[in-house]
């Protein structure tokens, strides 16, 4: 039997259906070795007074199996078990497998292709999943890139309300609470979950495409001016100014002249 990390991390990717992270795939060949070498340092049961030792097996079962535990490197380090995840996943996809890896921030986990999942649904009797709502996506994805965020700030850069598409992306438990932003009024500040990367297919946060439209900074600013009250001016609203000189003249107190009465 020759050693194959491949389809041993698919064995034991098979073998569960939680997350199987690059330190379980480790220990598996730690324990290996370990057991391995607490049964070749077992002793042998000795031999009955009067009776004759066994013969050695004919074919050399011990050189076998020390021949294979040889080809087991005592140590795979994570970029031979990415690699090997990696090509595993290549091979899949060529083939057109029923299964594909998933790698999410908790390790690797064998899920179905997208391509039967409608035959497994049908089999189980599940309802089609519901798609995000184009709301729920732009919501989704200001969370993803400005987290934490409030919600004022949701709706500036949205320019409309964000309750029910929030409060969807809460109840997939795509988005939780985060904390209280350090702002008057201590508003809640949102995050994406652990779930959202699965949701993504992404190991991390640093794996979101580059956005090259708005930089950081320029979507700061804007949300700065969206959230700064601005004094508005007749003339900003197309009204012609007041004639401040004619209301001045009519305000004018009358003089001492006129108002004081000829004398007999």
């Amino acid at each position: 039997m020759e050693f194959n990390l491949k389809k041993i991390i698919k064995a034991l990717l098979l073998s569960t259906s939680e997350a199987v992270s690059i330190k379980d795939i480790q220990k598996v060949v730690q324990r290996y070795h370990a057991q391995a070498a607490s049964e070749s340092t077992e002793e042998r049961p000795a031999a009955e007074p009067g009776t004759e030792p066994a013969q050695p097996p004919a074919q050399p079962v011990q050189e076998v199996i020390q021949d294979i535990i040889d080809q087991v490197p005592t140590l795979l380090t994570a970029t031979q078990i990415r690699e090997a995840v990696d090509a595993l996943e290549v091979e899949m996809r060529d083939a057109n497998d029923a299964c594909r890896i998933l790698q999410g921030p908790e390790g690797f986990r064998l899920v179905i292709s997208p391509a039967y999942a409608d035959w497994v649904r049908l089999l189980r009797g599940e309802p089609r999943p519901q798609r995000l709502s184009p709301a729920a996506l732009e919501t989704l994805s200001i969370v993803a890139y400005r987290q934490p965020v409030t919600r004022p700030e949701m709706e500036a850069i949205r320019g409309v309300s964000v309750d029910s598409a929030l409060n969807r992306l809460m109840e997939l438990e795509l988005v939780a609470v985060t904390g209280r932003a350090d702002l008057p009024g201590r508003p809640i500040q949102y995050g994406t979950t652990d779930k959202f990367l699965d949701f993504t297919g992404l190991r991390t946060l640093g794996e979101l495409p580059a956005s090259d439209v708005l930089s950081p900074a320029q979507i700061s600013e804007w949300i700065a001016r969206a959230t700064t009250p601005v004094a508005v001016t007749d003339a900003d609203m197309g009204l012609p100014a007041a004639d401040t000189s004619a209301n001045v003249a009519l305000e004018a107190p009358p003089s001492d002249t006129a108002s004081s009465e000829p004398s007999a």
